[in-house]
């Protein structure tokens, strides 16, 4: 495919790190020359240096013979113009936007989106997809990663290995046996910094960060075998009041079982913009660094704090301190990847990266076959890829076994008519099954042949 990366920024970086190194034809366009460069000195990519919305930038970056055009620069606007200009312009076929701001995003606007007024196919929102991961890792706050697939029947769990988790030191074939009805698979390892797919006979040591999919059902289960507790979040509170934090908060609100919610906010509009949508949520006008503010929050009772704002160092020593003030969970939002090492010593329990959930929203629309969803693991080391099984997949028909699956691949979980199956070597994929499967980067490209013969992603 011939692709065009409107904005050399992280998530265009990543995007293109990715598409580039599946045999793709990319260009990456920005107004920045020193992006540019970063991206065509790192990357099998092309670079263009120049205004992604002008029509002459787009034609020397080959608008004319694209297939696609990903507009992930900052302004929504460039974004919007981008995609009008690729399709009234050039026509190019498919066209996809990141845009921040909600008023783009309301229902009211919706239409915009499926006709030529603004023709824009596929609209990633970074703040809603922040959102919906905060809301997951709240719902389940033993494990640092959390991401569901196969329609809600299976789920990623990421969880940090202690030295009082019962299957320490464990062959991994053996937890089969000892846990016969368990629907739960580890996929993925990171250990001394290096993520791998284990063997059956690996097993799992104190300091490890596993990867473990499971069913649904079987989520609760499976965090108590790995030495973890479940705990109902009935307080909590959110540092950050922005699109993310109301987010959330309007979530929570919305919950069957109550939840009690308090919102802390720097900002003195932005904190009155909070109050003012929110019904049942009280909204505090300070920084949540200061101790008296999360003292007045009522920190040392809240079962959780979720820190959103959008600067990664205060994020990072606002959730050391609510854990000092003596909240238990602490989970916060981090841009800079080179911070996430320092989770663990500073003990915080969870972290969002704002560009994985980007780039996996976005390599959700542009994978071959029936992929239905992506979900980028780590600093892209990593993906974990739902997809429908064509008639036309070398896996159709095949056992589990007999199909030849690179060494950094396995299946997680399959839906079969709607029902959780947890694979084993003797289970046969079938045309029109759903599978999840783990894959490290660099055999994405393999597992993608798997899953189709013929390449047409319209």
């Amino acid at each position: 495919m011939k692709i065009i990366i409107c904005g050399a920024g992280q998530v265009g970086w990543q995007i293109a790190r990715h598409l580039s190194g599946e045999r793709n034809d990319v260009t990456v366009v920005d107004n920045n020359p020193d992006l540019v460069r970063r991206a065509t000195d790192t990357l099998d990519v092309q670079g263009i240096a120049g205004f992604a919305s002008y029509p002459d930038i787009l034609e020397r970056a080959g608008a004319p013979d694209a297939d696609m055009i990903i507009a992930a620069t900052h302004s929504d606007e460039v974004n919007m113009v981008i995609c009008q200009v690729a399709h009234s312009i050039f026509a190019v076929r498919r066209k996809i936007a990141r845009l921040r701001s909600q008023s783009y995003l309301d229902a009211i606007y919706a239409d915009l989106y499926r006709r030529d007024h603004m023709p824009i196919d596929v609209v990633i929102s970074p703040e809603k997809e922040v959102a919906e991961a905060a809301l997951q890792r709240l719902a389940a706050p033993a494990a640092f990663d959390t991401e569901e697939f196969l329609d809600g029947a299976g789920t990623l769990l990421g969880i940090t290995i202690r030295e009082d988790c019962p299957v320490v030191n464990t062959p991994l074939r053996q937890l089969t046996d000892l846990f016969s009805t368990l629907r739960a698979i580890v996929v993925g390892l990171r250990r001394d910094g290096q993520l791998f797919v284990p063997a059956p006979g690996d097993q799992i040591f104190p300091g490890d960060a596993a990867y473990i999919f499971a069913a649904r059902e079987d989520v609760g289960r499976t965090l108590e075998i790995f030495g973890k507790t479940q705990t109902k979040k009935e307080r909590v509170v959110i540092i950050g009041g922005g699109n993310v934090g109301l987010a959330v908060a309007k979530a929570l609100e919305t919950r069957a079982e109550r939840v009690r919610v308090r919102v802390i906010e720097r900002d003195r509009a932005t904190a009155e913009h909070a109050a003012d949508a929110l019904e049942r949520t009280m909204v505090l006008n300070g920084d949540g660094l200061d101790t008296a503010i999360l003292q007045e929050a009522n920190i040392g009772r809240a079962d959780a704090v979720l820190v959103v704002t959008d600067d990664d160092k205060t994020n990072l020593l606002a959730a050391v301190r609510a854990k000092e003030l003596g909240c238990p969970m602490a989970i916060c939002l981090t841009n800079d990847p080179t911070l996430v090492p320092l989770m663990g010593p500073l003990d915080i329990d969870a972290h969002i990266n704002p560009r994985a959930t980007t780039v996996s929203s976005i390599l959700r629309h542009i994978r071959h076959g029936r992929v239905r969803g992506v979900y980028s693991i780590g600093d892209a080391e990593a993906e974990m890829i739902e997809a429908q099984v064509l008639s036309t997949s070398p896996m159709a028909g095949q056992r589990v076994r007999d199909i030849a699956f690179p060494e950094g691949v396995l299946v997680g979980g399959l839906l079969k008519n709607g029902k959780y199956v947890k694979p084993t070597g003797e289970t046969r994929v079938e045309e029109g099954d759903l599978v999840a499967i783990f894959a490290m980067a660099d055999d994405v490209p393999e597992v993608e042949r798997l899953l189709q013969v013929s390449i047409d992603f319209f």
